[in-house]
């Protein structure tokens, strides 16, 4: 049976809410407690990067458990709702630090974060796991892949474009209170997106099998070649992504500079989300309709690399404060952007056939919580290498937000060019040499997979 518009629909909507949260997270927590609040940019980053550890731990198990999860809501939904509204409760806390400095800070940000990823992962990896799951037809998984993809690319774009935007409206001078409010009301939005999604979207019925042990699971995804090629190129790829983001906001603040900052930053922002999702629902399709999947995840790859080297020639030829040139390169890297995030999920939802026609299991639910964890680790890699990064150039924060934006050495802005456009462009060079050595799940041999596990369970269904 073909999932119908409804369901095709209230998955959409699950990934605009979930994905509104992500972005506001990891695009700002660095900015807000290292620029807004004070605390040291390393600190901050090596905060994100303990979580990280966490998480490693964590992701997995909650894999198994919502793979052995048995209810009669389905085995998905309800951590899908139970995680939504924690993580909502801890996003807002997040935002919202207390008025304490100093030692007390940091341990309120160590404590706050590190309950942040865990609330969010008991909501994102039964949220992806449902794709493989719910459908086996090859056609099907690559629309809802590509749905949930580019609905995840406007509430990231949603929170990108007007994050900084709404800070002013809602705090006035005080960045503080602007990040407050923007926060609650993206936990509100995202609280009823995944109501909706738990609501309207109905797991198919499947037949029981043994969830294997930790031990068998493990074993399992380790022999997944593929799955771990996958995860591999996911980790490079948002690496380099959020390094962009990262650093593009301190880029625009103290390098582009005067008081419209916010406005050609926010300008900067909306061309990269407009085009990320031109990418996932325009161009991934007309490529698609020419090129094999592969195909068009060498070709992404390697437009994105030449976007970032055009990017980094403007900047170094004296071209940093003309926003309209800049927002061409820009374009292109956000665009391929798109279309690698629908394929790299399209890809790990292959690993888990390809896991099952090797081992006779299907695990679904330990491979997507790969994908959370090492999205979320590509997010703390890549703030750690921010933080320090900012410290290594001598970047000066701007706590007293009444004051003048401080200004910055010429070292210093040279660095924050460098550092967000040469570093990914060799994590990208590193996930296209990765890819075109170890991946081998082509459409035709998905094909080929899709109709062996069908004569299998026709043979056990006779």
């Amino acid at each position: 049976m073909e999932l119908n518009a409804k369901q095709k629909t209230a998955f959409g909507i699950g990934a605009v809410g979930k994905d509104m949260v992500y972005a506001l997270s990891s695009s700002y927590v660095m900015y807000y407690y290292q620029d807004v609040l004070g605390l040291s940019a390393t600190f901050v980053g090596l905060i994100l990067m303990i979580a990280r550890i966490f998480d490693a731990v964590n992701d997995p198990f909650m894999g198994v458990l919502v793979a052995k999860t048995r209810t009669r809501w389905g085995r998905f939904r309800p951590w899908l709702f139970s995680g939504t509204l924690l993580n909502a409760v801890v996003l807002y806390a997040l935002f919202a630090a207390p008025a304490v400095q100093g030692t007390a800070l940091m341990v309120y940000f160590t404590a706050v974060y590190i309950l942040w990823g865990v609330t969010y992962t008991m909501m994102d990896i039964p949220y992806w796991s449902m794709i493989p799951a719910v459908t086996r037809t090859p056609a099907e998984r690559e629309s809802l892949s590509v749905i949930g993809r580019t609905c995840a690319g406007v509430g990231s774009a949603i929170v990108t474009m007007f994050t900084m935007l709404l800070v002013g409206v809602f705090g006035g001078s005080s960045e503080r209170q602007g990040f407050k409010t923007v926060a609650l009301l993206v936990a509100g939005c995202f609280v009823i997106a995944e109501v909706l999604c738990c609501l309207l979207f109905r797991e198919k019925s499947r037949s029981e099998s043994r969830v294997a042990g930790i031990r068998e699971m493990f074993t399992a995804l380790f022999r997944n070649d593929q799955a771990m090629v996958v995860v591999a190129s996911i980790v490079l790829i948002n690496c380099a992504l959020y390094l962009t983001f990262n650093f593009i906001i301190y880029f625009f603040k103290y390098d582009f500079g005067g008081e419209g900052w916010k406005t050609g930053y926010t300008l900067f922002c909306t061309v990269g989300g407009a085009m990320q999702i031109l990418g996932m629902m325009v161009l991934y399709p007309l490529l698609r309709r020419k090129c094999s999947n592969t195909q068009v995840f060498t070709v992404s790859l390697v437009a994105a690399l030449a976007g970032y080297g055009v990017l980094l020639a403007l900047c170094l030829l004296g071209f940093a404060g003309n926003l309209v040139i800049l927002c061409i390169p820009g374009a292109v890297v956000f665009a391929c952007n798109g279309m690698l995030t629908v394929l790299t999920t399209l890809f790990l939802s292959g690993s888990v056939d390809y896991g099952e026609l090797q081992t006779g299991r299907r695990e679904e639910s330990v491979i997507f919580s790969m994908q959370t964890f090492v999205v979320k680790a590509a997010s703390g890699v890549s703030v750690f290498l921010t933080g320090v990064g900012l410290d290594l150039i001598g970047l000066v924060g701007n706590t007293d937000e009444t004051g003048p934006i401080a200004a910055q050495t010429s070292r210093t802005l040279l660095g924050l060019r460098l550092m967000m456009t040469v570093l990914p462009i060799v994590l990208l060079a590193g996930a296209l040499l990765l890819f075109r050595r170890k991946f081998k799940l082509t459409d035709a041999r998905m094909a080929q997979i899709a109709e062996e596990l069908h004569h299998d369970e026709a043979g056990l269904d006779r």
